[in-house]
């Protein structure tokens, strides 16, 4: 998480299938378009392995939404991370945007690389850095790769990987109401309660600034929250086992919600 100090950018982190419809609100990606300010967009998708169809889709959805130049930008191998050509499809960029698809594909094809390098220079001089699905994943320090959803949280059931970093102490689930990921995202946050579980519904996104984010979107997001947690069972239970876990807290947001990372202090929605 950023401090006084830190990024002085934005980060819009969506839960999946935002509403890209043209005749639709598109709440969310008027926010990206906003932040923008009429300049370049890159559309990140490397975190697909067939991005075709990806570049038209945004195309038509930001059109009318005072982007002033959209631009593609796909690694296919990790080589192609260093070339100048694609390098340079970040010059001037007033925002990246990462679609959806494999976040471990984006951690691996540009994780230390020259265009990671200026996607975190974009963020710390005031850039946005949009991620839906995996794009939204891939943001934190720790992402979750994998793990059951729609059942109790087995202890041994669970798959972590380093993400890019650009917000910390914050571990991020998406599809998550949807695809019933409750359970692995309480069971990451057993395996250290520093961490803040933040699980995001499609067509929601939390707009994080400094230290705080804000909810807007149709649907919610969870935050979860260990540091008060008086027992649990993941360090000394077999695999196999289901997770216990005493006092965790759990807040609710929709859109206009307000929570500190910091603090771990929510706020209501403004009027």
């Amino acid at each position: 998480m950023a401090d006084r100090d830190g990024p002085k950018g934005c980060l819009i982190i969506i839960g999946g299938h935002e509403d890209r419809d043209p005749s639709g609100e598109r709440a969310i990606l008027r926010e990206v378009a906003r932040h923008v300010r009429g300049g370049k967009l890159v559309l990140a998708t490397v975190a697909s392995h067939q991005p075709e169809g990806y570049f038209d889709e945004y195309q038509k959805a930001f059109a009318d939404l005072d982007v002033g130049e959209l631009v593609e930008l796909y690694v296919e191998e990790r080589s192609e991370a260093h070339d100048r050509e694609k390098l340079s499809v970040l010059d001037d960029a007033a925002g990246v945007f990462f679609s959806g698809g494999d976040q471990l594909r984006i951690t691996s094809q540009i994780g230390d690389t020259g265009i990671e390098a200026k996607v975190r220079r974009l963020y710390e001089r005031g850039g946005v850095v949009a991620g839906t699905s995996a794009g939204a994943s891939a943001m934190s320090e720790t992402m979750l790769i994998k793990g059951t959803s729609r059942e109790t949280h087995r202890i041994g059931d669970l798959h972590m990987a380093p993400g890019m970093g650009l917000v910390r102490d914050v571990i991020i689930d998406q599809h998550f109401a949807e695809r019933g990921r409750f359970g692995r995202l309480i069971g990451a946050v057993a395996h250290n309660p520093r961490v803040l579980g933040m699980g995001i519904d499609e067509d929601t996104a939390a707009v994080m600034e400094g230290d705080t984010f804000r909810v807007i979107g149709s649907g919610a997001v969870y935050v979860v929250d260990g540091a008060d947690v008086t027992y649990c069972n993941v360090a000394e239970a077999r695999a196999e086992c289901a997770l216990s876990m005493h006092d965790v807290r759990v807040h609710v947001l929709s859109s206009g919600d307000c929570f500190d990372v910091k603090t771990r202090k929510p706020s209501r929605a403004r009027s």
